[in-house]
């Protein structure tokens, strides 16, 4: 399959891929965002690009910028560093984090501050003492946001209650008296038209995996790992890696005793197999994406 067919597949894919409630996310926050001194986006460490929302650049004009690469412990550690200083070329604030274990939460509460320090000094001179920060946690979804905020809330956050202008029923986090968090549904963008964006997505879990052909997907993760990492293939199954990907996923199959009746390889319950593997971080710590390739991989 050529990029051509497979950009044609993956707007197949995408006909349901911006729904109601994703609308409806982005609605929300248009509406709040002249409430808030910070955007805190939780991006993908093993697909930072990837992974962001275009449409939070948008909205988040002359807004302080957090960029949080969380669950960085399943991403390459020397891309972690690069994508940081990616990140911080741009004039955003950046931290890696694993939300999950709380890895590099510490961190965050004075990474807060400082992004907003401007504003706090613009506050103490009109007079304003103590208001809390408010931010904005934003991000696609099965990033991992809602474990973010549990983990940085902790026990001791409390709802605040409605504030002025916000849509009825949304609820303000208190971490401290110093930190106000607003919570959003994951949202994406109405689509896009780079095949490698969608693969990348569906490569991490972002996509239903009913909907996609994870044969097609597992061989698109062989050819990205073969190139770029190695031996971890050899390593983890013993299996040769130079030959053909979709000989390498049959090898697979084999070793793993993915068969059918009539001994028939089950590349299907391979695929989900390695792939299974890659999510989980069994395969190792693996970025599929790098920063000198950052031009045009974007869909708008």
């Amino acid at each position: 399959m050529n990029d051509s067919d497979k950009n044609n597949e993956i707007s197949k894919v995408n006909i349901n891929w911006y729904p109601g409630h994703m609308t409806k996310a982005k609605r929300m926050m248009e509406e709040n965002i002249k409430l808030i001194d910070l955007i805190i986006e939780l991006v993908d460490a093993r697909i930072p690009l990837s992974s962001r929302n275009p449409d939070i650049d948008k909205l988040g004009q002359n807004k302080a910028r957090l960029v949080l690469l969380n669950k960085a412990d399943l991403a390459d550690p020397k891309r972690n560093e690069e994508w940081k200083i990616y990140f911080k070329e741009k004039g955003y604030f950046v931290a890696a984090l694993n939300s999950r274990t709380r890895d590099g939460m510490k961190a965050i509460t004075a990474i807060v501050q400082e992004a907003c320090r401007e504003k706090t000094e613009r506050d103490r001179k009109r007079g304003i003492l103590n208001r809390p920060v408010r931010a904005m946690v934003v991000g696609i979804p099965n990033v991992g946001k809602s474990t973010f905020i549990n983990s940085f809330a902790g026990k001791a956050c409390a709802k605040t209650g409605n504030k002025p202008g916000v849509t009825k029923g949304k609820q303000w986090i208190r971490l401290n008296k110093t930190l106000e968090l607003l919570d959003t549904p994951g949202i994406l963008w109405p689509k896009f038209e780079d095949w490698h964006v969608g693969m990348r997505l569906a490569l991490i879990g972002s996509m239903n995996d009913e909907i996609l052909n994870m044969e097609e997907l597992a061989v698109s993760l062989v050819e990205i790992v073969t190139a770029d990492y190695k031996g971890v293939l050899e390593k983890r199954y013993g299996i040769e890696e130079d030959e053909e990907a979709v000989r390498i996923l049959e090898s697979v199959a084999k070793v793993r005793n993915c068969i059918k009746r009539g001994e028939e390889l089950d590349l299907p319950k391979a695929a989900s197999l390695l792939l299974e593997d890659f999510r989980s971080g069994r395969l190792g710590r693996i970025t599929l994406e790098k920063t000198e390739e950052k031009e045009g991989n974007q869909g708008e």
